[in-house]
């Protein structure tokens, strides 16, 4: 995921990690579904609401998740 970077005065600074990472979700069957990482989303900073970036966009159905990112998926870069 790229980093941005917002201006803070004279001062450039890395943003935050994401609050929530995208996913899109295939079901294939009643057991199964197969999730995969397309994007993440951060809060603004007026906390009025999220800023989307889609790295992939799902054409055939499914569904996207946003999810709290957790260690373990973080560390397996999903």
């Amino acid at each position: 995921m790229a980093r941005n970077f917002k201006k803070n005065g004279n001062q450039a600074r890395i943003a935050t990690a994401p609050a929530y990472i995208a996913y899109h979700v295939a079901d294939k069957g009643e057991d199964k579904s197969f999730w995969t990482r397309i994007g993440a989303a951060w809060d603004h900073e007026d906390g009025k609401g999220l800023t989307l970036q889609l790295d992939l966009v799902p054409v055939n159905g499914g569904r996207i998740v946003l999810r709290t990112p957790s260690e373990t998926s973080e560390e397996k870069g999903a």
